[in-house]
């Protein structure tokens, strides 16, 4: 096993983990990522991840994700809007709305039910001092718990309204 560090509450889940940069060869990257997963499942506040490959791949992962939930609300909002100031831009508003549909389902499919997609990269360092003050490494990737129902709810909400907003478009388009 990896060498982790957590600070647990009572009764709730922990405050802190960190996983830390092993100091041999006998753990694998298996290994690592078996600790982030234990760390993830607990549900810690702040997960603190000191091997950079482990930590840049995860902080990849969760920026992909932002950037298709991103993706689908500002094209469902760009279509919606579209449709509302210039009706006639049939290529916009369907553009627009398939992408955002597209991004939302493939959200739903590979980061939904993540565990990982419940946390964000925190680029603000100086304010977790206290925890990063034993670390071994300068540069660790730091993850914050966060509640993203709403969040989840919002691009869910404008996919399906933008969704129906492109197949009611491209009914009257071929109809006519």
């Amino acid at each position: 096993m990896a060498v982790t560090t957590a600070r647990t509450r009572p009764g709730g889940p922990p405050e802190y983990v960190i996983i830390q940069e092993p100091d041999t060869e006998e753990f694998t990257d298996e290994d690592l990522e078996m600790e982030l997963d234990r760390a993830l499942d607990a549900q810690a506040e702040f997960i603190v991840i000191e091997p950079k490959t482990l930590g840049d791949e995860t902080a990849r992962w969760i920026k992909v994700g932002n950037c298709l939930h991103k993706t689908a609300v500002v094209t469902g909002f760009l279509s919606g809007v579209t449709l509302y100031v210039d009706s006639s831009r049939n290529y916009v508003i369907i553009s627009c709305g398939v992408l955002s549909v597209f991004c939302a389902s493939v959200y739903a499919v590979s980061w939904q039910y993540d565990p990982c997609c419940k946390y964000q990269v925190e680029d603000n360092l100086p304010k977790l001092e206290k925890i990063l003050e034993n670390l071994n490494t300068v540069t660790p990737v730091v993850l914050v718990r966060k509640e993203d129902a709403r969040r989840k709810k919002l691009h869910n909400i404008i996919a399906i309204i933008s969704g129906i907003i492109c197949a009611y478009k491209f009914y009257k388009w071929i109809k006519s």
